[in-house]
């Protein structure tokens, strides 16, 4: 731990944009939390992080510049997937409102794929470029990517302490694919703070802290009660109430469909449908225990929009044989 020689400890952050969406998705669909998380309880957890591993104190430790980069597509194809436009801008608006700036390329089409080019060598040259500028004392880094590793050389000749937010995490996706997602070992090699956000979140002991659960938006009606309390202990400025609250997202119409139950996981599962499979989560069953669902159950449902905009089922409801 050092001992912090300046009373302000000057903090960047910069996100990788898809790691970090990627990293939200699989907390709001594919893990028991089923919460997005949120930027100003990310932004108080870095907060903390540093300052212990500063050796020094929260409201010292200020993040005095965050960026977020990723590609993104045209606004006229966000618009044919269904909600996908207006959560991008809500979003947008998130990280407006916590000082996030931020940094889009457009997604281009090569041999049918859509392909993010460049935007890790434009976060790369911003983030070392603003660091020479601001002299920040410790630079954040989100993502998972081997790619930065020279940024990470580069910023420790500066003398600059970098952290890394990392997760490591697999689930399976809404067409039953096994996702693996894991950091550059090459990359924590070269970090000065590497912070394992998955053991950290997942850790008995530390799950249920204030400071873990404000990593999470509240959804369901939770109250943000152990946010306050957070702030109060911290002497933060804070407001107590989550700014960045994503609208639950409504069905698209209220026709029931039926189609037949194709797998069943630990609390999701996937229903045939042209021309996709659709996911569903057990909080959207409809008078049926998710425990008395059996691969190849016919199934009545409504169909609804994920935050990407894809088709999800809503409003399950077994039908049983007469």
């Amino acid at each position: 731990m050092l001992q912090s020689t300046t009373k302000l400890t000057r903090i960047g952050v910069f996100y990788d944009g898809n790691f970090f969406l990627h990293v939200n998705n699989y907390y709001a669909f594919n893990h028991a939390r089923q919460s997005r998380i949120s930027i100003r309880g990310l932004h108080d957890f870095i907060r903390t992080m540093v300052a212990e591993h500063e050796g020094s104190e929260f409201q010292y430790c200020q993040i005095v510049d965050a960026h977020f980069f990723r590609g993104r597509i045209p606004a006229i194809e966000a618009q044919s997937r269904g909600n996908l436009l207006y959560y991008e801008r809500v979003f947008d608006d998130i990280l407006m409102w916590e000082g996030v700036d931020t940094h889009y390329l457009p997604v281009r089409s090569a041999g049918g794929r859509r392909e993010e080019k460049g935007i890790d060598v434009w976060m790369a040259l911003e983030a070392y470029e603003l660091t020479t500028l601001k002299h920040f004392d410790v630079v954040v880094l989100i993502t998972s990517d081997g790619d930065y590793v020279p940024l990470l050389r580069k910023l420790n000749t500066l003398g600059t302490r970098v952290m890394v937010l990392s997760w490591d995490f697999e689930f399976e996706d809404q067409e039953g694919r096994h996702i693996v997602t894991r950091t550059s070992q090459e990359l924590l090699e070269e970090v000065t703070y590497p912070v394992a956000m998955h053991e950290i979140i997942e850790n008995r002991t530390r799950k249920n802290e204030p400071l873990i659960l404000n990593l999470f938006v509240a959804t369901d009606g939770r109250k943000q009660k152990s946010q306050q309390e957070f702030s109060l202990d911290r002497q933060d400025r804070y407001r107590s109430e989550p700014a960045d609250r994503v609208p639950e997202v409504e069905s698209s119409d209220n026709i029931p469909q039926e189609g037949e139950v194709m797998a069943l996981k630990t609390t999701y599962g996937f229903i045939k449908f042209s021309p996709n499979n659709l996911f569903f989560h057990e909080k959207d069953l409809i008078d049926t225990s998710f425990e008395d669902l059996r691969e190849g159950d016919t199934v009545e449902f409504t169909l609804g929009y994920n935050k990407e905009g894809d088709h999800i089922a809503k409003n399950v409801r077994l039908i049983l044989e007469s």
